[in-house]
C-alpha cells in the first residue's frame, strides 16, 4: 500500500511522476503535515455516515484522509491538470467523486441530490485559495445548504476576520456575515513549513457550526448586509457618512437615515467596527422602511 500522500516524500513523487508545476493564480499550496489533516477531520466530527463535500483537493492529501472517515467524498478540482492525478492516487477509494468544476459556479443543491442520497449528514471541508476565500464562504454560506458544519484552512488574516468582534481591526462585514449564519471557532494554526510549496504566510484552521437560528431578527436578511456592507465601505468614515454615500439615494435621506440611527440607539458619529450584530439589526430594520428595495446590492 502506498504511503499517505500527506508527506514530503510521497507528495515530491506524485508531483515528479505527473510533471506537475505549481499555478500560483490558483494559490496551489499542497499539505504536507499529516498531523494538520488529522486536526481537520477532527475538527468536522466525520464518522462513517457522512457525506463530505471538498473544495480544492489538490493532489488528494485531504481527501485520502476524508475518503478513510467517511459515507462518502465529492472534491471538486477546478485544474484539469489534477483530474487524472487525483483519479490515479485515490483510485483504491470507492466513495470518492472527483468533479472537475469551478465551486463558485457549481449547482451545489443538484451535486448533493445526486451524490448523498444515503449519507446520514452533509459537511464541507476545503483547503481554500486565498483570492477567492470571501466568495467560497459566501457561497457556503447564502445558499442554505443542508451543512451541518463547515470546516476550512484559509489565510490566518482571513481566519482572523472570521471571528473578530466589535472595536478590533480584524471585525467588518465577513465578521457579522459568518456570525450570523454560523458559530465560528479557531482550531489550530498551521506554520508555513506545512505546506509545499511555503507559502508568505502562515495559515489557520476554522469550523464553521452552522446556526439553526440566527442570533438576531431581521426585516431582510439581504438588505441586512447591504446596510453592514455600506458601514464599512470606508473604514475611517463615520456611519452616518457611509450610509449617505453609500446607499442609494443617501444624500438626500440624511434626515431619514440621522432618525433610523437615533432610534436604533445609535451615535452617529461612531465608526461601522463599534457596532455589535445586535445594532447592526436594529438599524437595518429601522433603514429598511426608507430603503426598502432600492437599498438592495444589484447584481
Amino acid at each position: 500500500m502506498n504511503k499517505a500522500i500527506a508527506s514530503p516524500g510521497r507528495t515530491r513523487e506524485i508531483l515528479d511522476k505527473y510533471g506537475f508545476t505549481f499555478k500560483k493564480s490558483l494559490g496551489q499550496n499542497f499539505l504536507i503535515d499529516a498531523n494538520i489533516l488529522d486536526k481537520i477531520v477532527a475538527a468536522a466530527g466525520i464518522d462513517e455516515t457522512c457525506g463530505v463535500i471538498e473544495i480544492g483537493p489538490g493532489i488528494g492529501a485531504l481527501t485520502e484522509r476524508l475518503a478513510q472517515k467517511s459515507k462518502k467524498v465529492a472534491a471538486f478540482e477546478i485544474d484539469g491538470r489534477l483530474i487524472p492525478v487525483l483519479k490515479d492516487v485515490l483510485g483504491g477509494y470507492g466513495n470518492v467523486s472527483i468533479i472537475h468544476q469551478d465551486f463558485l459556479k457549481a449547482d451545489i443543491r443538484k451535486t448533493i441530490a445526486e451524490e448523498f442520497q444515503d449519507a446520514g449528514g452533509l459537511l464541507i471541508v476545503g483547503n481554500l485559495p486565498y483570492y477567492v476565500t470571501t466568495r467560497m464562504i459566501m457561497k457556503c454560506l447564502t445558499e442554505d445548504l443542508p451543512l451541518s458544519r463547515m470546516v476550512f484552512m484559509v489565510q490566518k488574516e482571513v481566519g482572523d476576520r472570521l471571528s473578530a468582534k466589535p472595536d478590533s481591526k480584524d471585525y467588518g462585514s465577513l465578521s457579522i456575515a459568518v456570525q450570523y449564519y454560523t458559530v465560528p471557532e479557531i482550531v489550530t494554526k498551521v506554520p508555513k513549513t506545512a505546506f509545499m510549496p511555503r507559502p508568505k504566510v502562515d495559515s489557520i484552521v476554522v469550523r464553521l457550526t452552522k446556526r439553526e437560528h440566527p442570533p438576531v431578527d431581521v426585516a431582510d436578511e439581504t438588505f441586512f448586509f447591504t446596510v453592514t456592507r455600506s458601514c464599512f465601505a470606508q473604514r475611517r468614515k463615520t456611519i452616518m457618512n457611509n450610509l449617505m454615500h453609500q446607499m442609494p439615494g443617501g444624500k438626500e435621506k440624511k434626515e431619514e437615515i440621522l432618525h433610523a440611527l437615533l432610534q436604533a440607539g445609535i451615535e452617529p458619529e461612531r465608526r461601522g467596527e463599534s457596532l455589535s450584530i445586535e445594532e447592526f439589526a436594529r438599524l437595518a430594520n429601522g433603514l429598511h422602511p426608507v430603503f426598502g428595495e432600492h437599498g438592495k446590492d444589484r447584481k
